[in-house]
């Protein structure tokens, strides 16, 4: 597909600084970006970058003051992140939902209907009684149980597994290997030592416009569902117990676990190996930086937090300091204890 800058800078509601007739024909990083190729500028760690690629065009702020001539054309816009965003979209829809149609073998049970404009891949599965609907796509070896409902225009890659019962939504994303309903960690203790299994009876709900990553685990609630808010993006590797909540926007980094019945609030951010433990609370905008633990219920909204226990991140960083000097401290203080325990001079 090739587009002239000035159509980019059309759909983007931009506006084109430079010569806007060459055509793109791909997408690149400013630094590796060739002719033909558009790029964009949002973090001006980069910015030397602009006066040196080999981009045809390249999207930028419409605040950016130029150090000096660029060679290519300037895409001014309010937001350069979201507008390049915005065509990796477009491009990404227009390249990986071309397939259509149905692949052999592949199975469709008794009562399931599906809708228009859809892929299934070889060798995938749909249950009885599943409602899809229209532009879904199902690549190969993807398995989905009873009694599933999938919105319009969700993409499920190889090898996802959707547990009966699951209900997700429009425009979802489901990345290979992810595992959506599988059995909540509910096992009551007996009194000879042993555990029994409580049964999981209740169901995942994602809402529309969510992103599970590869190999990540979401669990079916005891009773109830456990529910994945609109916007919510959850990256690879990432375990989310049963009858869990994460809110609308939230981000969930990779290697998190958020223990059973804790509820995420909308627009917060948990970094990478962060843990949460179970039947807490953690309000709107709430961060917690990577490899931190929370034992606790957050309740002011915006709090950010660091540190296994995790509190709030400029105490933690006053610790952290007081910490790295603790040698120094005990070796004053040895000092001073023997300088007092000495006997006058007479």
């Amino acid at each position: 597909m090739e587009f002239t800058v000035g159509q980019i800078a059309e759909v983007l509601r931009g506006a084109v600084e430079g010569d806007a007739s060459p055509r793109i024909d791909r997408l690149a990083k400013i630094e590796e970006a060739q002719a033909g190729s558009l790029s964009f500028l949002a973090n001006l760690k980069y910015e030397p970058y602009l006066y040196s690629t080999g981009a045809t065009a390249v999207i930028v702020s419409r605040t950016l003051e130029l150090k000096q001539p660029t060679a290519a054309a300037l895409i001014r816009v309010d937001d350069p992140y979201t507008s390049f965003t915005t065509l990796l979209e477009f491009y990404q829809q227009a390249t990986r939902t071309g397939k259509r149609g149905v692949e052999e073998p592949s199975f469709l049970g008794a009562g399931s209907t599906i809708g228009d404009n859809h892929y299934r891949g070889a060798f995938s599965y749909i249950g009885e009684n599943c409602e899809i609907g229209r532009d879904v796509v199902i690549f190969p070896h993807v398995f989905i149980g009873d009694r599933v409902r999938i919105g319009d225009g969700t993409i499920l890659y190889a090898g996802a597994k959707i547990y009966a019962e699951t209900v997700i939504g429009a425009r979802c994303t489901i990345h290979a290997g992810a595992v959506i309903g599988s059995d909540g960690f509910g096992f009551a203790p007996q009194l000879d030592g042993s555990y029994r299994t409580i049964p999981q009876i209740g169901n995942v709900v994602l809402e529309d416009n969510v992103s599970v990553g590869a190999n990540t685990t979401i669990d079916c609630a005891t009773l109830g569902s456990t529910i994945i808010r609109e916007g919510a993006k959850i990256d690879n590797l990432v375990q989310l117990a049963h009858n869990v909540e994460v809110g609308r926007h939230t981000v969930v980094a990779a290697q998190t676990g958020v223990s059973g019945s804790t509820k995420i609030g909308d627009f917060c951010v948990l970094a990478g190996q962060t843990g949460i433990a179970g039947h807490l609370t953690l309000t709107n905008r709430t961060t917690v930086t990577a490899q931190s633990g929370v034992g606790k219920s957050i309740k002011e909204e915006g709090v950010v937090l660091q540190g296994s226990p995790a509190f709030n991140l400029r105490d933690s960083l006053r610790a952290n300091a007081v910490f790295r000097r603790l040698p120094d401290l005990e070796r004053r203080l040895d000092q001073l204890e023997r300088s007092r325990t000495q006997p006058e001079n007479s």
